[in-house]
């Protein structure tokens, strides 16, 4: 019963993320939380006496929406997770304010821990979609999974680029229910993108793309990343919010691609160039930039098992565990320093292959690039 109980609380109106981590914490879980009475509540920290009744009216009515809302999920493919589950992605589940439950069309991989947002403005230049488009293939071909909003211009040409790689994958995040094609045209982008990555959404189906979603789906893109670069945006953009999210509430490295000086749209990256975000010209300045996993995501543990309780959870495996091509790349680095060319020699594996294996042993922290296209161990 878990995921329904989930459910419900992403359905009942008056409380967020925040609000709903700590009764789900109080309570002991999600099943003591829909069952929480007006006493329990209020002494939730920032539920009083009068809002404790709201939520307890509103708890009982969005528990005769959740079979509603399962089955219409069920008849339209659309996968739901909850912070309970294994995938739930880990960046995600380490934010402040994390969406209780996923609306999913496709699938979250375990290796979608590698990735970066791109993001910037809608109404972007010829340039911004081009360089959106080749940072995103040169992050797929690295083995990065890109993730952006899925809005018009650096968005969508973000995940075009990523889908341009046999092997890239990529996430949206919706600021509407999934099951609304929002920008109309991005239909077929949409379907290819669930077949290669995922397309997400913390809100109910049925939830139009409302300015006020908006805000909520970047602190996702921010949330999922290990880091977040900014192509093209003013200095009003959402781009910027995002950017901004990642920095300070996430603790994520920001980077922004330079752009001409005599165009607006370059004022956003160049201001977070200024403040510090990371000059970002090819895929090394991301790459050498990332640094370490944020703490909290080095393994699997559910927000309600984080709560009191008679016995401790086991933890899932860790992520230093490598898989058997990157312990092979390991291996045929020996104990000095090695070009690319020698480890393709010493592991049969293909140059592909390999290079793809040494980014993510560098994500790691077990691989460091010297200088050029030699390797050592750290």
């Amino acid at each position: 019963m878990s995921l329904r109980d989930w459910l419900q609380l992403a359905l009942t109106d008056g409380i967020g993320p925040i609000l709903t981590s700590r009764l789900v914490a109080a309570a002991g879980g999600a099943e003591g939380a829909v069952r929480a009475d007006a006493r329990l509540l209020q002494s939730v920290e920032g539920i009083g006496p009068a809002k404790a009744r709201q939520i307890a009216e509103a708890l009982r009515e969005a528990s005769r929406m959740v079979e509603s809302e399962w089955d219409r999920c069920t008849e339209s493919g659309i996968h739901l997770i909850c912070l309970d589950d294994a995938e739930y992605p880990m960046l995600l589940r380490s934010i402040p304010d994390p969406p209780p439950v996923l609306y999913m069309k496709g699938a979250i991989e375990a290796r979608d821990l590698n990735a970066v947002a791109i993001v910037g403005s809608r109404h972007c230049s010829h340039y911004g979609r081009e360089q959106s488009e080749r940072m995103a293939a040169l992050l797929a071909g690295a083995g990065i999974t890109v993730v952006s909003g899925g809005a018009r211009g650096i968005d969508s040409s973000a995940h075009r680029g990523a889908l341009a790689h046999p092997l890239g994958r990529t996430i949206a995040v919706l600021g509407c229910g999934v099951d609304s094609v929002y920008p109309p045209e991005n239909e077929m982008l949409f379907s290819q993108i669930a077949e290669r990555g995922a397309v997400v959404s913390e809100f109910p189906l049925g939830t139009p793309p409302l300015k006020e979603n908006f805000p909520r789906r970047n602190r996702i893109v921010s949330g999922m990343s290990r880091g977040v670069l900014v192509i093209e945006a003013n200095l009003t953009s959402g781009a910027l919010i995002t950017a901004r999210q990642a920095c300070d509430d996430h603790g994520r490295p920001v980077f922004a691609l330079p752009g001409r000086v005599d165009n607006e749209l370059s004022a956003g990256p160049h201001a977070l160039i200024r403040d510090g975000a990371v000059l970002t010209a090819n895929l090394e300045d991301i790459l050498d930039n990332l640094g370490p996993l944020p703490e909290g995501a080095m393994v699997e543990q559910p927000v309600s098992q984080k709560a009191p309780a008679p016995q401790a959870a086991e933890p899932a495996l860790p992520f230093s565990i490598l898989s058997d091509r990157q312990q092979k790349v390991l291996d045929g680095l020996g104990a000095d320093e090695t070009d690319v060319d020698g480890i393709i020699s010493r592991t049969g594996l293909a140059a592909e292959v390999v290079l793809q294996e040494l980014t993510l042993l560098s994500l790691r922290g077990k691989v460091k690039r010297v200088e050029g296209q030699r390797y050592i161990r750290k």
